[in-house]
């Protein structure tokens, strides 16, 4: 199954994205010379998937309660937005001023509950604050896109939705695997032998995650405007696990 070259590319020209969008359309309508392979792993920025899914809001609409008043008031954060972060959580892991970990709804555990405000573009005849929040259901989202794109072009590819998360322990964001369908995301390598026959004990691969990185490395992180990502080298995959085996449960989880 491990490749020994791949390839990662952005797909040309792809439009600015507009809520009501086709994400699927818009892949098809810049797909590579010679169309998707059986095998090819398509990468799509988060940001697009929450444009196209209309998950804009205008601060100008958010009323805080108590409780967001004072959390603004101890990390200096708007309350506004202190109060959507409260909406989209279950929990808030760690704070202090400038910064809000929060566990979202979807079960991730990252900043502000992934709502953002860069790159975040509205029509002129929409005047406001606008922030973006994470997809509704990203890996549900994969498993239309596939299936459309799929269905179309008679391919055996896999979808990832991506974005950037900082890392305990470790400076800078990285790449991670928001949604994902027709990929094993969790590859558990238990009881494979390594190079001198020896059992693995402990040993599972995020590859969508992996995957979701390497893309992130063309996509950039300001105004390149390489949404989405096409990497190809790897047969199809047998397996299909979504990205929510990812996330580690709760009762095994030593941040929090």
């Amino acid at each position: 199954m491990t490749p020994t070259r791949l390839e990662i590319t952005a797909l040309q020209n792809f439009p600015l994205v507009a809520p009501g969008d086709d994400i699927a359309k818009l892949i098809l309508d810049c797909a590579p010379e010679g169309g998707f392979r059986d095998g090819d792993v398509l990468v799509i920025a988060q940001k697009i998937l929450s444009k196209a899914e209309d998950r804009y809001v205008d601060l100008d609409t958010v009323e805080p309660s108590d409780e967001a008043e004072t959390l603004a008031a101890q990390t200096q954060k708007d309350p506004r937005l202190v109060q959507l972060i409260l909406n989209e959580s279950t929990e808030i892991a760690r704070f202090r001023p400038g910064v809000i970990i929060a566990a979202h709804r979807l079960g991730f555990v990252l900043a502000n509950a992934g709502i953002d405000a860069s790159n975040v573009d509205m029509p002129a005849d929409k005047p406001g604050d606008y922030v973006l929040l994470l997809p509704e259901d990203p890996d549900q989202s994969c498993r239309d896109i596939r299936q459309r794109i799929s269905a179309k072009t008679g391919t055996a590819l896999s979808v990832i939705i991506n974005d950037s998360l900082g890392r305990a322990w470790r400076q800078g964001t990285a790449g991670i695997a928001l949604g994902a369908a027709g990929l094993p995301s969790l590859l558990d390598l238990t009881q494979q032998p390594d190079l001198h026959g020896r059992l693995l004990q402990v040993s599972k691969v995020g590859l969508a995650d992996e995957l979701a990185a390497a893309a992130s490395l063309v996509q950039g992180q300001g105004d390149e405007g390489n949404p989405v990502i096409l990497i190809r080298g790897f047969d199809p995959f047998e397996v299909d696990l979504n990205a929510a085996a990812l996330i580690r449960p709760r009762n095994e989880d030593m941040f929090r």
